[in-house]
């Protein structure tokens, strides 16, 4: 009876365990929270949340993993290249971690059109 007490306290407490650090979250989620820290909300908004003068709702549809990076890392370039109309320009964010980055870019893919 102990043994079974013992393997049952044991599954319990892995499953704990893995609730809050063996399960990893999606990369759109993290992206998400991302988003939020960086204060993206300020300039954009995604659900008519933020400003409306920069929505990002579909951008996934319309842009590839590549075009979103470069926006995120040199608007600049990208505004040049596409001969986008932004003033103020977007704000570089060439030092966000690769992991952030990744998931920001996660999350702008999850934004599709519907």
């Amino acid at each position: 009876m102990r043994t079974y007490a013992a393997i049952c306290i044991a599954i319990a407490l892995a499953c704990l365990a893995g609730t809050s650090e063996g399960l990893t979250q999606p990369p759109e989620a993290r992206g998400q929270e991302v988003f939020a820290e960086q204060r993206c909300v300020l300039c954009h908004s995604v659900g008519g949340e933020g400003n409306i003068k920069g929505p990002l709702d579909g951008v996934g549809s319309r842009l590839i993993r590549e075009d979103i990076v470069s926006w995120i890392v040199d608007p600049k370039a990208m505004t040049a290249t596409t001969g986008a109309d932004r003033k103020p320009p977007m704000r570089a964010y060439p030092s966000l971690p690769a992991e952030d980055l990744d998931a920001v870019v996660a999350y702008m893919l999850s934004l599709k059109e519907e």
